[in-house]
């Protein structure tokens, strides 16, 4: 099965992209600050804590680490409380136990654990898949969570081609990928082309690669499926935070997109979410917080700042 023939490539850049991810030239990761944390009651990932201020919870993509958001840590620290998560089996970390029903246990003990640190409304910035989580933990329990930025991601990614697929739909071809990226470790240069289209820098194309190459193939195939047969559009109307979403689409020009196209497709699949505000980037590709730095501080600070004002 050939997974970029039968979805377009906008997809596969929300669910592939992150497959190979970079953290090079970041620059040294922030220092972690002492938390007490019972990490056996989540084995689905672990967390760094960076800084002090208001709660921030940075969820990376489909085979990245949390070292994907060093810069935006940096950036936020002194600010924010940020707590940096990495998935089990994604870029090198340890895979889970068990992996059935991987990204639903992620979700559950993510809300576990912002009840149990005590996060107060935390503000939830997730790239791709960890776009995707944030939306999911805001529809399990709007309650527990604040602001939303979400870069580069969908509620449902199954129906970037048909607006009208449903989850059950959508199973047999999630699961002839989830058959396929069982299987195995693209080879290096497959895995560096991929990512080619969803970064910019070469630098960030070698270690993005490297962290698909350090990932488990059972779970990264695992939670492929699970975004691939979940449909979060109808629940969003139960969101009550303000989201921020980004979008990148210059990296699929060549297939026929265009800026209007893809943002046209934002639009649909967030159309029942009360309170978005949808931006699309210029020239960045799916790794937006590389490839267009300035412009995506610029709208979450703006949109961060817009929150702060209104909780007081």
């Amino acid at each position: 099965m050939n997974f970029a023939a039968t979805v377009r490539p906008i997809l596969a850049a929300l669910l592939l992209a992150a497959a190979p991810l970079a953290a090079t030239h970041a620059g040294p990761a922030p220092a972690a600050t002492a938390v007490t944390d019972n990490a056996a009651a989540h084995p689905s990932f672990t967390v760094r804590v960076v800084g002090k201020g208001q709660p921030m919870l940075l969820i990376p993509g489909l085979t990245c680490p949390g070292a994907v958001w060093d810069a935006t840590v940096a950036h936020y620290q002194k600010q924010y409380q940020c707590h940096v998560v990495s998935l089990a089996g994604f870029g090198g970390q340890p895979a889970a136990a068990n992996t059935t029903a991987f990204l639903q246990g992620v979700r559950d003990q993510l809300l576990g654990y912002i009840k149990t640190q005590k996060l107060n409304k935390p503000v939830v910035v997730g790239h791709s898949l960890g776009g995707f989580m944030g939306l999911w933990l805001s529809t399990t329990q709007p309650e527990a969570v604040g602001p939303l930025v979400i870069v580069d991601s969908l509620p449902f990614m199954a129906a970037v081609q048909n607006p009208g697929l449903t989850a059950a739909a959508a199973k047999p071809m999630a699961e002839g990928m989830r058959q396929q990226m069982s299987q195995g470790h693209l080879p290096m240069a497959a895995q560096r082309q991929m990512v080619s289209s969803l970064v910019t820098d070469s630098a960030r194309v070698t270690q993005l690669a490297r962290w698909g190459q350090a990932s488990d193939p059972a779970t990264v195939a695992q939670a492929m499926y699970d975004m691939m047969t979940t449909d979060l559009r109808a629940d969003l109307s139960r969101v009550q935070q303000p989201a921020l979403v980004l979008g990148a689409w210059a990296a699929y020009q060549q297939f026929g997109s265009t800026k209007e196209s893809t943002r046209a497709i934002f639009a649909q699949q967030y159309a029942k979410l009360p309170q978005v505000r949808i931006e699309m980037s210029e020239a960045g590709r799916h790794f937006l917080m590389y490839d267009d730095t300035q412009w995506f501080f610029t709208q979450a600070d703006a949109f961060l700042k817009q929150q702060a004002v209104a909780r007081k």
